[in-house]
């Protein structure tokens, strides 16, 4: 009932979230990802762990100052802390990207190299856009089938969609609107990755402001932080290797 309850309500609101939508994106800087490049190593053994973030432009760590500070890094940073194995990551992110774009444009292009964990992000785009649900279940559905497909023995994990009331770039009501589709998304996408054996990340909880890029919209390098000790932990105790001479 709450589910049908939410499409209601922001179908109906959708040309108030039209307007606010305008005069967000009218006064928000548009960031590019941090300049290094998008992979790299943690420790000096052959990797246990290759780590692959897939997604829209958090994969890509836009917000970020720097390309250690981006979500990647810091997960092969603490997973390495945690374990002491080596971890090779490599970032994979497209701006204002949604789930079936990610499927069709970048995952196709990507490298077969034997990645172990794939960290997926998407969503957010999926739902500032007002896709359906009927369209999201298609394009991540089939985004979780593609990655399983490319790599079949990587664990998969995606991490749900923050409570977009939180974003401070983002007016009360338009904040509202857009978390009434998140909740109806964050369901189907919990849903999906049940039935497509992908692990579902517990969502990230209320970061205060200082963990936004100035922009008020993307994760900063402290919300980037919170963000990748939640996605290691999750890895660490849902998707752990077999043991430090895993190669």
């Amino acid at each position: 009932m709450n589910t049908l309850i939410y499409s209601l309500a922001s179908w109906l609101l959708v040309p108030v979230a039209f307007v606010q939508g305008l005069q967000v994106r009218a006064r928000t800087p548009r960031l590019t990802p941090p300049p290094g490049l998008p992979f790299g190593q943690v420790g000096d053994k052959s990797p246990d762990y290759r780590l692959l973030v897939v997604g829209d432009s958090s994969a890509a760590g836009v917000g970020a100052d720097s390309i250690d500070q981006t979500v990647g890094p810091q997960v092969a940073q603490i997973l390495h802390a945690k374990t002491g194995q080596s971890v090779y990551w490599r970032n994979a992110g497209s701006n204002s990207a949604i789930s079936q774009e990610i499927r069709d444009h970048v995952v196709p292009n990507l490298e077969h190299l034997p990645y172990t964990h794939i960290v997926v992000t998407v969503g957010t785009n999926d739902i500032k856009n007002f896709l359906t649900a009927r369209r999201f279940k298609k394009g991540f559905g089939g985004l979780l089938y593609a990655l399983r497909a490319k790599w079949p023995a990587a664990a998969i994990i995606w991490s749900p969609v923050i409570d977009l009331r939180t974003v401070p770039n983002l007016p009360p009501l338009l904040a509202n609107i857009l978390e009434m589709r998140a909740k109806i998304m964050n369901r189907l996408g919990r849903q999906l990755c049940a039935e497509r054996y992908a692990i579902v990340a517990p969502q990230l909880q209320t970061v205060d402001a200082s963990g936004f890029a100035v922009d008020g919209f993307h994760a900063g390098p402290t919300g980037y932080h919170a963000w990748a000790q939640l996605l290691a932990t999750a890895i660490v105790e849902k998707a752990p290797l077999a043991g430090p001479d895993k190669g």
